[in-house]
């Protein structure tokens, strides 16, 4: 074997090793099997809730409805003309899809900027941190999953503007996520992860 082959070999081995295992868990309508599967997301939603008071619910059900638990997932790309690629729709990614400027604010504001969007424990800290932002701005409690996905979704300075009021389907999406945020601390609370 060649010496570039070998190289190429040893590149290929040293990258199939190393990555992190993003995907989804097979069942994101079951918090039972969700926390069964990957015992490391209860955990660090368990931390998060503990540093910032999200409870674990709120925090899965606001995940599910940013990036349905894919740790590497982006916003589609937007084309001119339906084929030139102008990039993506939004800096957006990872577990909580934040986007850069206001990760960048998290990292300042936590002084922890090793922080990765795609790591699940820096996603529910970063999830738990906007939460105490949105009670401090908007005197939004942290287990109001609605009022919260919506300070989420539109920041804290469009959810005092009311800037969601005229956007029927982000309403319909808090309402989903407040909906599922029960329907998850039901099941946990069944299977006694609660």
């Amino acid at each position: 074997m060649t010496s570039v082959l070998r190289l190429m070999a040893v590149a290929f081995l040293v990258a199939s090793c190393g990555g992190r295992d993003h995907s989804p868990p097979r069942n994101l309508d079951d918090a039972c099997a969700l926390a069964s599967e990957r015992p490391a997301y209860l955990r660090a939603m368990r931390d998060t809730e503990r540093e910032w008071n999200v409870p674990v619910p709120v925090q899965m059900a606001i995940i599910h409805a940013e990036s349905r638990f894919d740790g590497g997932a982006r916003t589609p790309h937007r084309y001119a003309l339906g084929v030139i690629p102008l990039g993506r729709q939004s800096s957006a990614y990872g577990y909580s899809q934040a986007l850069d400027g206001t990760w960048d604010e998290y990292q300042a504001a936590t002084r922890n900027r090793r922080a990765q969007r795609d790591d699940i424990r820096d996603a529910t800290d970063f999830i738990g941190w906007y939460a105490a932002e949105a009670q401090r701005a908007n005197s939004i409690h942290p287990a109001n999953a609605r009022e919260l996905y919506l300070a989420y979704h539109e920041g804290n300075t469009g959810y005092a503007r009311g800037s969601y009021r005229n956007q029927a389907w982000l309403i319909a999406v808090a309402d989903n996520v407040a909906n599922r945020a029960v329907m998850y601390d039901q099941q946990l609370r069944t299977c006694g992860r609660r």
